[in-house]
């Protein structure tokens, strides 16, 4: 299944798997501020009901 790479096939691994943990990174972190932004304006939200 996987092609003949040479020998580049150091160079175009370590490309994929750079590539790989850069997407999880930015997943993780629009995860991260999705969850915080929602914590901020839960609390906006509810100073604003109880002001």
């Amino acid at each position: 299944m996987m092609p003949d790479l040479g020998k580049y096939a150091g160079t175009v691994l370590s490309a994929y798997a750079i590539s790989l943990v850069l997407l999880v990174a930015l997943v993780a972190l629009s995860w991260w501020q999705a969850r915080r932004m929602k914590r901020r304006l839960d609390a906006a939200e509810t100073r604003y009901r109880n002001g």
